[in-house]
């Protein structure tokens, strides 16, 4: 799946001139947690979220920093997010340069991207310009899509069998593995054995992944050895 299969196209944008009042009303209206602002020629300048309001004075949660640490690091950290707790602008709290995403990357690297930067939000750019935004909820309501797709999908047990050989032949943890698929009326019996007590689990939650699986019986045998207490 690509970024424009599960993206928001509809986007609720802030100017980075407006007051903060204004873009917190806006996230509570919309009950969405972050907003891309946009600067009056149409460019992305940064992102606002929640995450910018938890340390703020009027809730009297600003962070103050200590006079040595101050005097060590310098003042510029300190200023910064005096800036940040005062500021009465958007451009105050925001976050400038934000991660983005293009419409066309693989759903994968949309995933990497909110790991490796601990967000839950990316805005989906096109030359520059915003046209949709992906988020954590967008990824969720794509699983559950996906889940309804294969409730009950109409499928062989030939067909069943090929699917999860396959799939056991493509996973890295598989090595060492010496597995037998047996399938009979959508339900599934594996015999063989494994060389490591995870990939009993492993083999299991694969199978019961497989459109078309009822149920699954283990009758794997594990080669390993006990683990040292």
């Amino acid at each position: 799946m690509k970024v424009s299969d599960v993206m928001t196209r509809r986007v609720i944008s802030v100017s980075p001139e407006a007051d903060i009042r204004d873009a917190v009303e806006l996230m509570l209206k919309n009950r969405i947690s972050g907003l891309p602002a946009i600067d009056d020629k149409g460019n992305l300048v940064g992102i606002v979220s929640e995450a910018d309001f938890l340390r703020r004075a009027e809730t009297g949660t600003e962070h103050r920093q200590s006079p040595w640490y101050v005097a060590f690091f310098g003042p510029g950290e300190s200023a910064s997010e005096f800036v940040g707790a005062h500021g009465l602008k958007v451009h105050d709290v925001m976050t400038r340069e934000p991660i983005t995403v293009t419409e066309g990357a693989p759903l994968h690297k949309a995933v990497d991207l909110m790991e490796r930067h601990r967000v839950k939000r990316l805005p989906v750019v096109r030359g520059g310009k915003v046209i949709g935004i992906i988020t954590r909820a967008n990824l969720l309501r794509a699983l559950a899509g996906i889940h309804r797709a294969a409730a009950h999908p109409p499928r062989s047990d030939a067909d069943i069998r090929k699917r999860i050989v396959s799939a056991i032949s493509k996973q890295t943890w598989s090595a060492g593995a010496l597995v037998e698929v047996i399938v009979h009326n959508g339900a599934v019996d594996l015999w063989g054995t494994v060389s490591d007590i995870a990939q009993r689990n492993a083999l299991k939650v694969l199978v019961l992944a497989t459109p078309g699986v009822k149920r699954v019986e283990d009758h794997l045998s594990w080669t390993g050895s006990m683990p040292a207490i």
